[in-house]
């Protein structure tokens, strides 16, 4: 490589006489050729030595982190005056200001190191140099009839054909950072009323996500008023599952995470539940997680999970896991890297599986709200390994890559294998 580049500049700076004339150039002319050649490599090196794992947002030069270390714990629509208290808690993003973004907002949340994804208004475009900003807000469930006005109802959603065009504005207006468009609990339920004349229209979503560079969709089973949601936590991972297969793969897939009461008087997800719905999500295939923390019900509170310490500190350390192992999360996942047999055939469990400076990872999640005893095969790792079950202060002994475990109701393990012959 270092002859090509010298090569190069010997043409350009000596014309056809090449790597011949490097000798017989003046002192000063070699210096120039090796100098520029050897800053050039060194970019190259830089360049093909960013992880893969990262490349989701390397094409938006203003967007998230490109450091494989990076991975988006976001919290929905909060006051920036409370960003140091969620930035303790694990999250390093906010996703939309009420009324913003104002010069205010942005000021608080750069004061306490806190990223947005904001609305692209008059002030967010002043500020287009400001690192704060790392996202443009397309809009919030445009998919789900939309209000008329106080008293006059509801009319049709917002039509797919308007939010890619409203994409392509935004898109226009300032192209370095990606537009995150978040839909409704439809992309998992086909059979939400509140989509109006378009309930049982899923054909409309790989449309909506057209009109995005992140999909993100929110449905909270625990606190669900319906008995055909309510307390499935499956749904939220076939939501993420959809979009995945909405978009192709080509597009980041996000979603929303319940941990409040939200509207619902008497149910709330525990952190048990809470940590199941993110695994859940992860394991599917989500990319950034965004905390729903207001709570209409016993009274309105804006941020009701930084009032309720039990579920402050779960998810505080569920944040904190992901943000640990990151890089783990966003490396490749390995295709048919292992089989499970699970004893009740109505849990099933779900798995997603990474190989990491030379260890396997396994995330795994029993899938419904029971018991069961699951066999893992991972091909390719021989002999006898201790399995690390991450958090939990126990391991497993595995024979040529088999071993296994009991999931109670909800039950994630994440699973960690050290072998010094692992691929």
């Amino acid at each position: 490589m270092i002859y090509i580049i010298i090569l190069f500049f010997c043409n350009v700076l000596l014309g056809s006489s090449g790597f011949k004339g490097f000798w017989r150039s003046t002192v000063m002319q070699r210096n120039i050729i090796l100098t520029t050649s050897l800053i050039l490599i060194g970019y190259a090196l830089t360049v093909s030595s960013k992880p893969l794992e990262a490349s989701q947002y390397l094409q938006w030069v203003n967007g998230p982190s490109h450091d494989a270390g990076f991975f988006p714990i976001a919290v929905w629509l909060q006051n920036p005056a409370k960003a140091r208290q969620y930035k303790a808690a694990g999250f390093n993003t906010y996703v939309g200001l009420w009324k913003g973004p104002t010069e205010k907002q942005l000021a608080e949340l750069k004061k306490a190191g806190m990223k947005v994804i904001c609305h692209q208004n008059e002030v967010a475009l002043k500020h287009v140099d400001d690192p704060t900003i790392i996202g443009w807000m397309h809009g919030d469930e445009p998919d789900n009839a939309q209000s008329l006005g106080s008293g006059k109802g509801y009319g049709p959603p917002i039509p797919p054909k308007s939010i890619i065009g409203d994409y392509r504005k935004i898109r226009s207006a300032e192209p370095t950072r990606p537009v995150l468009l978040n839909l409704g609990q439809g992309v998992a339920w086909d059979g939400w009323h509140g989509r109006g004349v378009r309930t049982n229209h899923p054909e409309d979503y790989p449309e909506y996500v057209k009109g995005c560079d992140i999909a993100s969709f929110d449905i909270y089973p625990v606190a669900h008023p319906k008995p055909q949601v309510s307390g499935r936590l499956w749904y939220v991972p076939k939501g993420v599952e959809r979009l995945v297969k909405w978009t192709r793969g080509d597009k980041v897939v996000w979603n929303c995470i319940e941990c409040t009461r939200i509207q619902n008087p008497t149910n709330k997800a525990t952190p048990h539940q809470v940590r199941c719905e993110v695994w859940m999500s992860i394991i599917h295939g989500s990319m950034g997680l965004i905390y729903f923390v207001h709570e209409w019900e016993p009274r309105f509170n804006e941020s009701a999970l930084l009032s309720d310490p039990q579920m402050l500190s779960a998810v505080t350390a569920i944040n904190r896991r992901i943000l640990d192992l990151a890089p783990v999360l966003n490396s490749p996942a390995v295709k048919d890297g292992v089989t499970i047999s699970s004893d009740n055939k109505e849990v099933p469990v779900a798995v997603m599986i990474k190989k990491y400076k030379r260890a396997t990872y396994l995330f795994t999640v029993g899938m419904r709200n029971g018991r069961t005893n699951a066999t893992f095969t991972v091909p390719g790792l021989a002999g006898e390994n201790n399995v690390e079950v991450l958090g939990e202060n126990r391991t497993l002994p595995a024979r040529n890559g088999v071993f296994k475990d009991t999931f109670k109701a909800w039950d994630v393990h994440l699973y960690r294998i050290k072998q010094s012959n692992a691929d």
